[in-house]
């Protein structure tokens, strides 16, 4: 081996060296925590005074990720365990030595975090180093929760688990006790379980993040695969639970020129776990008053809007149905069960659905029939998907999703995998996937389709990196999915650098983004649809918190049919290159005021366009927020001008974290309606639920208010353990 091809080998084992020092550099001892099993029952009030909690072990090695990722947390941290027969509980000491300084600005259930100080919990109950619990609380003891699966590629926020929590804030910083029943949580039937578990505090007002165990900015408290141990669980017993869940609601409705009628209805859902990991679900007269409405959109461009689920019953199961085509091509989109294309409601009669995770094999299967309204007839809806863990972090996974109607079917079979690692290059993230999908309709000449696609992520701290090819030919038909195009290929890449210049003391991150390509070509032509890129010179984030971006657009529509973009305003047919200039910048969100506002202008097909949008938060204090929303486009096209504006605002309030609500109002240019809704709801005990909501419409085309629609309801859940 000559000169180069020593000195080769020797970086090469240099380079071996420092990715396994920077592993280990994320391990700090101890990397265990020991639960310690008690007789009696703990009050759950946030004082942590009783007996027990002096007798546990705490840790409290907690290391910086950000500002300064490595170095010791600046205010004591520390965590304790215990359980019994029933319950994991959590106690937590955030000391500080500035309590005057604690951010605490949100009461209510399944609050946003990202401004508030707070303390998260992840739990792998598998120790698969895949999947979790996430607890979150504030200083005001609110509640939020999420389950994670594939080591943090899904959140499903809208989970809500049966659990407790308490703060308090005094003189030595704010301290918290989790109350957390192990039939909330599956796991296995070993007699000593042994689980993943990690910790993360965030001190807002000094923009410091710290974790117990994996602080490396390229990972997240999400990723489970670098936390720590939880053990000294032992004898816990089989949860053998049925749960039942009823509702009752009651009201009125009134719509214009007709008269007011009484409503009541009643349903509920049925749980029961078939093994302490898998949990069948029957759920019968399906109601969602209770869910606020959509907030409404002006569409100005050619494709499809996607409008999020927002109904609990669907939101709680959507991790189990995702599939890897991404967000342009969904095979199954929840929102076309019980919702009609014009989304209004549609009554579900009953539906079934068995949800869990057996060894290395994860299923969700359900099954939901719905009621004829109108022109649409009595529906069934299916879809079936497994998963199977491959290796520490990949897996491969099939669904089936079907659409059922008396003489006519359609549905949609794929494939997918993934291969994931978060050890490239000793810490580095890395995602492989690709998936494939067979649509099938009774009824149309062609009846299969097929759609595709392939896709790379290497989602890291300094360098982010993405790039995709999809596909989705003509006579791909999934009617119970999404695709916000049709017939065509997307060719997609993404290159995007954020150092942390060390010379400039304020400067977090800058945010530099040369490349970001999106190239769609009809899939039978191969002639281009749509050309989006974006160039960004600019963009930082600071260490108080703000955000900076600017961005160069360039874009081309071809349009191959006229496009009626507006009233009376339509677009001929032809190729279109345009380029358009991008600012955006937002404050920080622990701030009682903060905002977000951006500015887009430049060319649009032969004229111009200047879009704004403005977002202001003020959070008066832990009781009562404000928020308002406007959005505003100015047009000017050959064929027509015109301005578009869309505007909200929402009031929300909370006495405690049980009992809050909000006031929220729409109103947008187009449908020239404004929609009030506002909504109470209280939490009489974890699991339970009574809801006051009133929805009102105006009609206000004539230049005045005309009342259209009044609704007023009242829904009471009610959660039994058999």
């Amino acid at each position: 081996m000559g000169f180069t091809g020593q000195m080769k080998f020797k970086y090469f084992l240099l380079f071996i060296f420092l990715g396994i020092h920077i592993v280990s550099a994320q391990v700090s001892q101890p990397n265990q925590i020991t639960a310690l099993r008690i007789e009696s029952k703990i009050e759950i009030d946030g004082n942590l005074d009783e007996p027990q909690w002096n007798k546990a072990i705490k840790i409290s090695n907690f290391t910086q990720r950000e500002l300064e990722e490595g170095k010791p947390v600046t205010e004591d941290t520390r965590v304790a365990i215990l359980y019994d027969d029933r319950n994991l509980y959590i106690g937590v000491w955030c000391y500080d030595s500035n309590p005057d300084g604690i951010i605490a600005r949100k009461m209510k259930r399944d609050f946003r975090w990202g401004g508030d100080d707070n303390f998260e919990i992840i739990i792998d109950t598998y120790h698969n180093h895949r999947d979790g619990y996430l607890f979150v609380t504030n200083p005001n003891g609110s509640r939020a929760d999420a389950l994670i699966q594939d080591n943090g590629k899904y959140s499903n926020k809208s989970w809500d688990g049966v659990w407790d929590v308490r703060a308090r804030i005094t003189e030595e910083g704010w301290f918290a006790e989790f109350e957390i029943p192990f039939s909330t949580l599956k796991f296995s039937q070993k007699e000593e379980q042994v689980w993943g578990i990690n910790f993360e505090r965030n001190i807002r007002r000094k923009r410091e993040q710290v974790m117990w165990q994996g602080w490396s900015r390229d990972s997240e408290l999400e990723q489970v695969s670098r936390a720590g141990i939880l053990k000294g669980l032992r004898g816990l017993q089989s949860v053998d639970l049925l749960e039942v869940k009823p509702y009752l609601i009651g009201g009125w409705q009134n719509k214009v020129d007709a008269e007011g009628k009484t409503t009541f209805n009643a349903g509920g859902d049925i749980n029961y776990l078939i093994t302490p990991t898998v949990k069948l679900n029957i759920t019968l007269n399906t109601d969602f008053a209770q869910v606020e409405s959509d907030l409404t959109r002006i569409n100005l461009s050619r494709f499809s809007l996607y409008y999020p689920e927002k109904r609990e019953f669907f939101l709680e199961s959507k991790d189990y149905f995702d599939f890897g085509m991404g967000r342009r091509i969904q095979p199954f989109y929840s929102r076309r069960i019980g919702i009609s294309p014009d989304r209004h409601e549609i009554p579900i009669i009953a539906g079934a659905r068995i949800l869990g995770k057996q060894g290395k094999t994860t299923l969700g299967a359900m099954s939901i029939q719905t009621a004829a309204k109108d022109s649409i007839p009595t529906t069934n809806f299916s879809v079936l998907r497994w998963r199977q863990d491959v290796g520490d972090q990949s897996g491969i996974g099939l669904i089936g999703v079907a659409k059922l109607e008396h003489s006519r079917q359609n549905g949609v079979l794929g494939g997918d995998f993934i291969y994931s690692t978060d050890r490239l290059f000793g810490d580095k993230n890395l995602r492989l996937g690709g998936a494939y999908a067979l649509s099938y309709t009774s009824d149309i000449e062609n009846k299969t389709g097929e759609a595709q696609r392939i896709y790379l992520s290497m989602p890291n701290d300094f360098i982010e990196f993405d790039a995709a090819w999809e596909r989705s030919q003509k006579d791909f038909n999934p009617e119970v999915g999404f695709l916000r195009r049709e017939n065509y290929q997307l060719f997609y890449t993404e290159l995007q650098f954020n150092p942390r210049p060390k010379f400039l003391p304020f400067m977090r991150q800058l945010v530099v983004k040369p490349l970001d390509i999106n190239y769609y070509l009809n899939d039978q032509t191969g002639e281009l649809i749509s050309f989006e890129s974006e160039f960004r010179p600019l963009g930082f984030s600071t260490k108080s918190g703000e955000f900076f971006e600017f961005n160069i657009q360039r874009n081309a529509e071809n349009l191959t049919e006229p496009f009626p973009i507006h009233e009376d305003v339509t677009i001929p047919t032809g190729e279109y290159w345009f380029t358009r200039y991008e600012i955006q910048a937002h404050t920080f969100s622990g701030r009682p005021l903060f905002g977000f506002g951006e500015i887009n202008w430049g060319e649009f097909y032969k004229g111009r366009r200047t879009r704004l949008q403005l977002f202001l938060v003020y959070r008066m204090n832990k009781y009562v927020s404000f928020s308002v929303n406007a959005k505003q486009n100015d047009i000017d096209l050959p064929e027509g001008a015109f301005i578009t504006r869309e505007y909200s605002g929402r009031m929300e309030y909370a006495f405690n974290p049980n009992l809050f609500g909000s006031v929220f109002g729409q109103w947008n240019s187009e449908d020239r309606e404004v929609l009030f809704n506002f909504r109470l709801n209280w939490i009489p005990k974890p699991g339970a639920d009574l809801y006051f909501v009133v929805n009102q419409s105006f009609d206000t085309q004539g230049g005045y208010w005309r009342g259209t629609n009044t609704a007023v309801l009242s829904k009471l859940v009610w959660r039994f353990e058999i």
